[in-house]
């Protein structure tokens, strides 16, 4: 949980309440900080893709991919220039891919291990607090300036690594080489991987737009009112009774199900802050979007080990790298259409369309294949 926190909350998504406040000290300019999201988004790619074929102990990769977050959020406040944030940012992204998949692989061999599998989502609550802890933190970074917040940021992610470095010493479940258990009623076990690596792909274009830019677009809609800097850390707040919520779900529920139901969730959620501009309907956007956000990642964590058994590093790489290529995507397309129309729109209502669509898809492919809900 821990290194999700720095991984993910401090590493990857300290940026967003960032963005504001670069954006107010004439820093960079709105479509420069769409493509640092997006650098960053290309690392994590990169990191995710890499990791479905990098066979290095799990414990080398989360301890090098954590100290390597804390020196680059450090970095991002002692070196200035947009090249120089280009290159940490990343770094960042290609060091978070790699803590998120060898520490969930990590810690979902080790819980199946002890028999208590249903505790993942304890794991995937660490992003959640992350981003909160971001959040509150950025909302104070107006009054320090953004280089003294990237800097208060790695002092932190320094302190919580040094509390979990030793954990991963002990034992090793790095990448996995048994084959996969038969998985009863799978007749075509690669068709389901694909369409999994496919809708979670949907997934990343869709959140991410919100997940880079909601204290800019709420400001936009909310000038002058304190409640934008506070939309994010709620998001974050609300992952972790989300995740700990979905790790309680019964393991012969359907993962393509649980999916689908997330899906749609954030497409509300996304289309709220279109249709409902106000601070309630930010603020309830901001749960819908948050609730859901990494119980996804644990539903399809679960599908590819269901698919893959001990095996499934391949393939949540993989999956992982759709989810990336998303990611990318979101910024590079919104931040361009919001400068020239001045709303952020259009994007919005992209970004719930493509959701819902990824919640169509996992329905549709249960209908086809029903019988291939369990694992064995």
């Amino acid at each position: 949980m821990v290194a999700l926190s720095v991984a993910m909350g401090l590493g990857r998504f300290a940026f967003t309440p960032m963005l504001p406040v670069m954006l107010h000290e004439g820093q960079i300019g709105l479509q420069q900080g769409g493509v640092l999201a997006s650098l960053n988004y290309l690392g994590y790619f990169l990191g995710a893709l890499s990791s479905a074929w990098l066979r290095v102990p799990a414990r080398a990769m989360v301890r090098g991919g954590l100290a390597a977050t804390a020196a680059l959020l450090l970095g991002m406040g002692l070196l200035h220039g947009f090249a120089a944030w280009g290159l940490l940012r990343a770094a960042a992204g290609l060091a978070s891919a790699w803590v998120f998949v060898f520490a969930s692989g990590w810690g979902a061999r080790r819980l199946a291990e002890c028999g208590m599998p249903a505790l993942g989502g304890v794991i995937y609550a660490g992003p959640g607090i992350g981003i909160a802890v971001t959040g509150l933190l950025g909302g104070a970074a107006g009054r320090w300036g953004a280089a003294w917040a990237w800097i208060a940021y790695g002092l932190l992610a320094v302190a919580l690594v040094a509390a979990v470095w030793s954990l991963f010493g002990e034992g090793d479940a790095g990448a996995p080489t048994t084959a996969a258990p038969a998985v009863p009623n799978a007749a075509s076990p690669d068709a389901d991987a694909r369409w999994l690596i496919s809708g979670y792909g949907l997934a990343g274009f869709g959140y991410i737009i919100t997940a880079t830019f909601l204290p800019v677009i709420a400001r936009q809609a909310l000038p002058g009112s304190p409640w934008p800097d506070l939309f994010w850390p709620l998001f974050g707040l609300a992952v972790v009774p989300g995740v700990l919520i979905g790790g309680r779900a019964p393991m012969h529920w359907d993962n393509r199900l649980l999916l689908a139901a997330a899906y749609a969730m954030q497409a509300a959620g996304v289309l709220l802050s279109v249709v409902w501009p106000s601070i309630a309907g930010f603020a309830l956007g901001s749960l819908l979007l948050g609730l859901p956000f990494t119980a996804i990642t644990l539903f399809a964590v679960r599908e590819a080990r269901r698919l893959r058994g001990n095996a499934a590093a391949g393939l949540i790489g993989y999956a992982t790298a759709s989810y990336g290529l998303g990611q990318i995507a979101g910024p590079l397309f919104a931040a361009p259409v919001a400068q020239r129309s001045g709303s952020f729109a259009v994007p919005l209502l992209v970004a719930a369309v493509t959701l819902a669509a990824g919640a169509v898809l996992f329905v549709w492919r249960w209908r086809v294949a029903p019988g291939r809900a369990t694992a064995g």
